[in-house]
């Protein structure tokens, strides 16, 4: 019976970008002004096309850039060491060529270039697309773009804003020489920025009032509740007093009716014992009318 024999890794084939066979070199280049989170996912992807990819990573120097593209924020040192910061690059070239030849290719074992898929216009007048020569070769590997990030959009910001990046920078301590600006555009400037914490001040102290404001339309709303919540009990509470205290008063202006009216009983039954005379009866009258007197002064009282 034939029995199988297990491989050895030397007898496997090793392709090309294999974690077994020799790495894939792929070329990415650029101008990398204000190297940003766009290029490294550029280059990111560049880096993660096969399982084992060395990344050479080329930038133009400032007098090739200058002539096709334009002025530079970054010198081509500071755009060299930027790459070389960048984890997914292993090998940066510096004074790369605005468009790739064969014999560029030749030099560095270049395998694939890398590049987002959109025509990049080649200013030197060489063709149509810089990537024209590569994409033709079967070379072309693409890339995506990140959305909402470029060098370009970076530099709009700024220029949108100037007046207050200038600002800033004065504030900081830096000259009117130093960011290239007039006598009179930095008084006004520096006017612009006294104005501006005036109106902050202002704006404060307004929030301020306004919180206070607040504060006392909150209270009123909870004294109002607190008026309306309560206003029954503390009305019939009220009336509950004034009944109390009517009833008490009636009573006692009974009790003293009453009282008066047993005085008068009780002479009348005195003055039976004695025989009619004039005299008796104008004392009886005289006592019955002080009698009569003394109980509506006491209801007068009440």
């Amino acid at each position: 019976m034939a029995t199988e024999m297990n491989p050895s890794a030397s007898d496997v084939i090793q392709e090309p970008g294999s974690l077994l066979g020799k790495p894939v070199r792929i070329y990415a280049d650029g101008i990398y002004d204000l190297f940003h989170f766009g290029h490294a996912r550029s280059l990111e992807q560049a880096k993660k096309l096969f399982p084992n990819t060395y990344l050479l990573v080329g930038c133009c120097n400032d007098e090739v850039t200058h002539m096709y593209k334009g002025k530079t924020v970054m010198t081509a040192e500071e755009r060299y060491e930027s790459l070389r910061h960048c984890r997914w690059v292993d090998e940066v070239i510096p004074d790369a060529p605005w468009v790739v030849n064969n014999e560029f290719l030749d030099k560095h074992n270049i395998d694939y270039v890398a590049h987002d898929s959109l025509p990049y216009a080649d200013a030197s007048g060489a063709g149509k697309d810089v990537y024209e020569f590569v994409k033709a070769a079967g070379k072309f590997k693409e890339t995506k773009r990140t959305e909402g990030i470029s060098t370009s959009d970076l530099i709009m910001r700024m220029l949108k804003d100037y007046n207050q990046y200038v600002m800033r920078n004065l504030a900081r301590g830096y000259t009117r020489k130093d960011l290239g600006v007039s006598y009179v555009k930095e008084k006004r400037l520096k006017m612009n920025m006294e104005l501006k914490k005036l109106q902050q001040k202002v704006k404060e102290q307004q929030e301020k009032v306004g919180e206070k404001l607040s504060t006392v339309a909150k209270t009123a709303v909870v004294l109002h509740d607190t008026w309306v919540e309560n206003a029954d009990r503390w009305v019939v509470g009220f009336l509950e007093k004034f009944e109390e205290g009517c009833y008490q008063m009636g009573t006692a202006i009974r009790e003293r009716i009453q009282e008066g009216l047993k005085k008068q009983q009780a002479r009348g039954l005195s003055l039976l014992q004695y025989d009619d005379d004039e005299d008796n009866d104008a004392e009886y009258g005289d006592e019955m009318e002080s009698d009569e007197e003394e109980i509506f002064l006491d209801v007068e009282e009440f």
